[in-house]
């Protein structure tokens, strides 16, 4: 189902094919584990979850008087994550992330589709990244070629400000807009109103080669435990550096 432009999966259905079936979900948001990987979803896509509550949670959780179904836990912390619909198409939903995690925990054999799955799509984009290196043959495909010193400079990110660094961004692919082009997605269709798509279809090569780079990097920034503001300043100098390399390379100015 569809909640806010979002794709929300039916954890009940994944459990339709097991004999102990819903009460399947039940038992998984009772786990401590489960209950830790929630609570690191809310802090990164919800910037209204209840976190004090959360730690009382965490706390009970693998006591023998702890109990917790997902209204409960809805209730309490303010998640986003999942949702409890009633009536003909009622049941437990969840965010895809959080449905990946439910899948994996119902099944091993699922959890190995899902890694193999990954490295596939993992081997693909470094192929495409191999190919985008060979700056020759793909900007002559796009017709692409920079014109002038002052084109040059506007390519590359601004420095954030004291403002945008204050800001809480809903989700990560804003954080990364933000941190190379200088705008949110919801900013952008609002000053440009006469254009189609995203800021992101009107960006460079070099643009989408950084931006492919920050993303690698910004998993390893939230690993690490960094705060939001702490990585938008750290992506900032990334997509900086790398744009200014980009654009300086001898390759680039034999083509111009």
């Amino acid at each position: 189902m569809k909640q806010n432009e979002t794709d929300y999966i039916s954890l009940t259905d994944m459990t339709s094919t097991f004999k102990e079936g819903s009460s399947l979900i039940g038992k998984w948001i009772t786990n401590k584990n489960t209950l830790e990987y929630l609570g690191v979803w809310e802090k990164i896509n919800n910037q209204d979850f209840n976190y004090p509550e959360f730690e009382v949670i965490v706390q009970d959780a693998g006591t023998n008087r702890f109990m917790m179904s997902v209204g409960q836990w809805i209730s309490r912390t303010k998640a986003i994550g999942m949702l409890v619909r009633a009536g003909r198409y009622g049941g437990t939903y969840s965010h895809k992330d959080i449905a990946f995690h439910f899948a994996m925990w119902l099944s091993p054999e699922f959890q190995i589709y899902l890694i193999n799955e990954f490295q596939r799509l993992k081997n693909e984009e470094n192929d495409r990244l191999k190919l985008g290196w060979d700056l020759q043959r793909t900007l002559a495909k796009v017709n692409y070629q920079i014109h002038t010193d002052a084109i040059k400079e506007n390519l590359i990110p601004k420095e954030i400000t004291t403002q945008q660094n204050t800001l809480v961004y809903a989700n990560e692919a804003d954080l990364l807009n933000v941190a190379i082009f200088g705008s949110t997605a919801k900013n952008w269709r609002e000053n440009n109103p006469n254009k189609n798509g995203n800021l992101r279809d009107y960006a460079t090569l070099e643009q989408l080669v950084v931006l492919s780079n920050m993303e690698s990097i910004n998993a390893l920034l939230i690993g690490q435990g960094l705060t939001q503001s702490d990585r938008l300043i750290q992506l900032n100098k990334v997509a900086i550096t790398q744009m200014k390399s980009l654009l300086e390379s001898n390759t680039i100015k034999r083509l111009k």
